[in-house]
């Protein structure tokens, strides 16, 4: 019998004003609040997806980041999962060939059983949103594969949305709002691309990695004990977040980064006042990560305004919005402060050339001043950093580039084992083609953390 299979990557989104929290009454994974973000570019940072569908396939299957995971059970990943194939198969409609003939109709189509194989290459479960890039690449890949067409404009964002909350605004680039919706069946709680990724193409955004390993409270427990626990929570919901949310979207788009940027970092402070206000409280943020943020703070009021803007999900991790013109005096800053391994900058960053070039940078010694008195210098606590841009929504890729073997539906061991060998002894982990037209590799390996990184270069 055919086989059909359909590549795609999808990048992951960063928000600048935070969700946090379900609305159990309405259900269907909706947020108590709405929210906004900007899509990075999946050139650095990426979902890598491929879907095969057989009448051969006995049961649906998902392999993700080299393991297969249950996709019968009861975890929530599990029925999310389930639910975003029902969605999907309910919207199939039949595969032609570039003639036009039908070569399966939706209803066999539908009735097959569906091979995934899907990588991130970044941190997974770190609070960098990689459920957000999964789950909008899965469904993006799902709507190729199944020749969806949207009967409303967002409708796919509201299928992703009930895999991953976030995963709505990764069906889009540049700056992107998710509509919190009224209506009970939640078909208005959907993504709006606010502005495209060519809107802001000066906006930059640095990514210390502070720990890529799980985070200890995973989101949907802490949404939950937060909803329940904390008032300021239901506060922030009620009467700072609307306002703040078209503040900040009047910020995007007059491209005013002072603005935008004390926003940004209002918005995540607030957002970990309430996890602190949970009970008992959630810790994302470390020792590190609030040096980061004085660190920040430091190299702003040097300059005597906002130049640089960090924001934390769930996570420890911090991302530091800035623009291009000050992207590489920030590095150079943070980089004297957290340096590399003696190893060097080539697995420490997805860009070593532009991590070179900050390192060698003199910095003004009133600067050095400033952070000198926040933190000594030491390698080792920050584990990767990757330099990246506002990017575009989701890639189709060609037939070459899947992850699945054409003939068995199953994983490519060779392209496993390609993978592995960019990594060397380290470790091994994926690499994730950002253009039909690209298909090289290169990984990076954090092997004090036990974790798998992998990403391509684009220097």
């Amino acid at each position: 019998m055919p086989m059909f299979i359909e590549t795609c990557t999808a990048p992951t989104n960063i928000a600048v004003i935070k969700y946090w929290g379900k609305d159990e009454a309405r259900g269907l994974n909706t947020p108590i609040n709405s929210s906004a973000s900007v899509t990075l570019d999946q050139d650095d940072l990426c979902a890598m997806t491929s879907i095969a569908a057989s009448s051969d396939f006995v049961a649906d299957r998902l392999w993700l980041n080299g393991k297969e995971e249950d996709t019968a059970g009861n975890g929530t990943h599990a029925k999310r999962l389930r639910k975003c194939l029902a969605e999907m198969r309910g919207l199939a409609r039949d595969r032609v060939d570039a003639s036009g003939a039908v070569v399966c109709t939706a209803t066999e189509l539908a009735s097959y059983k569906v091979h995934v194989v899907s990588r991130n290459t970044f941190p997974t479960a770190a609070g960098l949103a990689s459920s957000a890039a999964g789950y909008a690449c899965l469904v993006h890949t799902l709507a190729k594969l199944y020749n969806v067409e949207e009967a409303y404009e967002g409708q796919l964002s509201t299928i992703a949305r009930q895999g991953s909350g976030s995963a709505c605004r990764s069906l889009y680039g540049g700056f992107v709002k998710w509509v919190k919706g009224r209506k009970p069946d939640a078909t208005d709680s959907m993504a709006v691309c606010v502005a495209d990724q060519a809107h802001w193409p000066e906006l930059r955004a640095v990514i210390l990695v502070i720990n890529a390993g799980k985070k200890e409270t995973p989101s949907t427990e802490g949404m939950q004990t937060s909803v329940e626990t904390s008032p300021l929570l239901a506060f922030r919901a009620e009467s700072v977040v609307e306002p703040r949310l078209a503040a900040m979207e009047a910020a995007y788009r007059a491209r005013d980064f002072e603005a935008f940027g004390k926003l940004t970092m209002q918005d995540s402070n607030q957002f970990h006042a309430t996890c602190l206000d949970t009970y008992p409280p959630i810790f994302y943020l470390n020792d590190v990560s609030r040096q980061a943020i004085r660190l920040c703070h430091a190299f702003n009021e040097h300059k005597g305004r906002i130049l640089a803007a960090y924001t934390f999900d769930a996570g420890p991790n911090a991302v530091i919005y800035c623009e291009a013109k000050d992207r590489d005096e920030l590095l150079a800053f943070m980089l004297h402060f957290f340096p590399p391994p003696r190893s060097g900058v080539e697995s420490y960053t997805n860009k070593p050339a532009l991590l070179k070039a900050a390192a060698a940078m003199p910095l003004e010694p009133a600067l050095l001043a400033k952070g000198n008195e926040l933190r000594t210098p030491a390698a080792g606590d920050v584990k990767m950093i990757y330099c990246t841009a506002v990017g575009d929504g989701p890639r189709t890729l060609g037939a070459d580039e899947a992850l699945l073997d054409a003939a068995t539906g199953f994983p490519l061991e060779q392209k496993l084992q390609k993978w592995q060998q960019t990594l060397g002894p380290a470790g091994g982990g994926g690499g994730c083609p950002v253009a039909p037209t690209v298909s090289t590799y290169a990984a990076v390996a954090v092997a004090a953390i036990g974790f798998l990184l992998v990403l391509k270069k684009s220097n």
